[in-house]
């Protein structure tokens, strides 16, 4: 079970580190996330190929912080 985890845990975190660099820098950051941006691309941005990316890549951080605190109880 403990190599099983440490394997999921590697392939996630490969992954996550993958999809973090391939973001784009192009994001207004959280002055635009409190003011809510206005144009309806950024309303929309969630169905976008880059917003999908965005969603999985907070995805995987859920699941590698979950795999952590697991392992971290395992062992």
């Amino acid at each position: 079970m403990k190599t099983f985890l440490v394997i999921i845990y590697a392939i996630v975190a490969v992954l996550l580190t993958i999809l973090t660099i391939a973001q784009s820098k192009e994001d207004g950051g959280a002055s635009e996330a409190i003011t809510g941006g206005g144009s309806f691309y950024e309303k929309n941005k969630g169905r976008t190929t880059e917003g999908k990316v965005k969603r999985f890549t907070t995805f995987l951080g859920v699941i590698f912080v979950i795999l952590a605190i697991t392992l971290g109880i395992v062992y």
